[in-house]
């Protein structure tokens, strides 16, 4: 069983809890919960899992928080969470965050801008986005920016130049 590098429980809606075993998966790589309706939290044996690189939880309405010992994502979506929380800013080998239909965020923290491996940010449909920290601007790997349905969005921050990455 520790031989698993990819579980795909999508669109298991009635999900309620992942059994503690799962910290064995010790070769785990990918695992993706999107659309797990019903999850309300990870159980923390997921800290086991030192090989987990990618991390889908789009569609998680439940889930309220990650354990923070998790610093070793590469991937990271979630759906309607009002609000990062700020052990994202640990995740600093972070090369793709998705927060796709985040529709009531209306502001990205400051700690943004320490995620510096962050290659892509996708922030489509984040409809009451009002905008953007200026530490963006300190994302030197970002070349990828999804701004597509922020409609709250008035302007871009003056630092946004910096991003010479950015395609």
């Amino acid at each position: 069983m520790n031989a698993f590098q990819n579980l795909h429980l999508n669109n298991c809606f009635s999900l309620q809890e992942l059994p503690t075993s799962i910290g064995h998966l010790h070769a785990l790589q990918n695992l993706h919960l999107n659309e797990c309706f019903s999850l309300p939290q990870l159980p923390t044996s997921i800290n086991q899992l030192t090989a987990l690189e990618k991390l889908g939880l789009s569609g998680c309405f439940k889930l309220k928080e990650v354990p923070t010992s998790i610093i070793q994502l590469k991937v990271l979506g979630w759906f309607e969470l009002k609000k990062l929380p700020t052990f994202i800013s640990q995740l600093t080998i972070l090369q793709k965050l998705n927060l796709l239909g985040f529709s009531k965020l209306k502001e990205l923290p400051t700690f943004i801008g320490q995620l510096i491996a962050l290659q892509e940010l996708n922030l489509l449909k984040c409809f009451k986005l009002k905008e953007l920290p200026t530490s963006i601007g300190q994302l030197m790997a970002l070349q990828k920016l999804d701004l597509l349905g922020c409609s709250d969005l008035k302007d871009l921050p003056t630092s946004i130049v910096q991003l010479t990455t950015l395609q």
